[in-house]
């Protein structure tokens, strides 16, 4: 992003724009497309110097709403940050630096959870750490079988 440019104009406009050019009809549709790339990249996708991730959360959510998939889009969001953050996968050994990628990962995921399933989140947290995944475990979707497990999608 250059000079606050993604907060100028019609930010909602401009994303389903950038979206519709590159062939979606959603930006759901177009996240698919690119499972567990981090949503900065996306927004680098969709316009480098105009479009933010935050942006792009915004959007996902809301049609999320729409179409009462607000677990999946949690554990979407889940798959984007821990790729980000923690890249390699579950660590085999949670040393200092390692816990840190994991609390990272999962911190920025519960802020960005919606309040309605932020309790739940909290639930995978706890249970992660109790129960670690096997190392290297990174889910590569939301539809991630551990993922599920612990976060079905039952709505709230």
């Amino acid at each position: 992003m250059s000079n606050g440019r993604a907060w100028q104009g019609n930010v909602k406009a401009r994303l389903y724009e950038r979206v519709r050019e590159r062939g979606y009809d959603s930006l759901t549709a177009f996240a698919d497309a690119r499972p567990a790339v981090p949503l900065y990249l996306l927004a680098e996708e969709l316009g480098k110097d105009d479009v933010a991730g935050v942006q792009v959360l915004s959007g996902l959510l809301a049609e999320a709403e729409r179409r009462k998939q607000v677990t999946r889009f949690v554990r979407d969001v889940f798959t984007r940050l821990w790729s980000q953050s923690v890249p390699d996968g579950w660590p085999p050994v949670l040393d200092d630096a390692n816990r840190f990628k994991v609390a990272e990962a999962i911190g920025s995921w519960i802020a960005y959870t919606p309040e309605t399933h932020k309790e739940r989140a909290r639930q995978v947290r706890t249970a992660l750490l109790a129960m670690p995944p096997p190392p290297g475990w990174r889910p590569l979707g939301p539809d991630d079988e551990l993922l599920l497990s612990l976060l079905p999608d039952e709505e709230v």
